[in-house]
């Protein structure tokens, strides 16, 4: 699921773990708000050439080619696009895997889609800035790119939901983390952004907000901490590329997300 400057092997050790740990997108809250925001921003997927950015083992990617979309999922985790590839070799449906590091100079180059998604990928990449930089400029203009994250204010609940930030850091304190946990999460740990740093870098990268969901994360959740007031878990983004010439970093700096 990793994708950036540095991630090259997180994932490969863990993948047969990380593969057992994660379920069904659509059982997910985040991952059913996700196509749900697609459908309000694409309307009909069938027959559109999708990107699936930080594809893992292509969880979002099947769901999507088996809305009749034209699936290439990408990932820098080798082991994880194998077991992508097994599947898609049992069940085909038309997903491409490549290996590709999205924060890379050039990467995905020549390639051009109408929608690129990225399934709770974005924390996974040291370097915000040039996947979103690869976003834009793979994105045919109009398109559109719609993201899923633990939500960047989420305070954690127990030892296997640790914090989006740091506990003890708070949520001012940016970078790369590793929870105390027996979880994925612990062995590949996390790229911490205040809510704010994907805000500004997508408006420096020419995508557009026009949809924002923050889904109720269930019954299961608040059963974590009863009588707690409810707070958001999940936060699902769709945006538009608006011209041509969005998706170009002139004047992005600011982070680069590797702590």
């Amino acid at each position: 699921m990793s994708s950036g400057s540095g991630t090259e092997a997180r994932y490969d050790g863990i993948a047969a773990f990380y593969a057992s740990a994660v379920g069904d997108v659509v059982e997910e809250p985040a991952g059913r708000a996700l196509i749900e925001v697609l459908g309000e921003l694409v309307g009909e997927v069938r027959g559109r050439r999708v990107l699936d950015l930080a594809c893992g083992h292509g969880r979002m990617s099947r769901v999507l080619a088996r809305l009749g979309t034209e699936v290439v999922g990408a990932d820098v985790s080798s082991a994880l696009l194998a077991r992508g590839r097994a599947e898609e070799a049992e069940e085909p449906l038309g997903v491409r895997y490549v290996e590709v590091d999205a924060a890379s100079e050039g990467a995905l180059a020549g390639e051009r889609f109408e929608v690129v998604t990225c399934h709770f990928g974005l924390s996974d990449i040291d370097d915000l800035e040039e996947a979103l930089g690869t976003v834009g400029r793979v994105l045919e203009p109009g398109g559109v790119f719609a993201f899923s994250i633990l939500h960047p204010c989420f305070p954690g609940w127990g030892e296997d939901a640790p914090s989006a930030w740091r506990p003890g850091g708070g949520y001012y304190r940016e970078g790369w983390w590793l929870a105390e946990n027996p979880g994925f999460r612990g062995q590949v740990g996390s790229n911490f952004r205040m809510l704010s740093t994907y805000l500004n870098a997508l408006v420096r990268h020419g995508l557009a907000i026009e949809r924002v969901a923050e889904p109720d994360p269930g019954a299961e959740w608040a059963a974590r901490m009863p009588g707690a007031d409810a707070v958001p878990v999940y936060l699902v983004v769709g945006c538009r590329r608006a011209s041509e010439s969005a998706g170009a970093s002139e004047g992005a700096g600011g982070e680069d997300g590797a702590g």
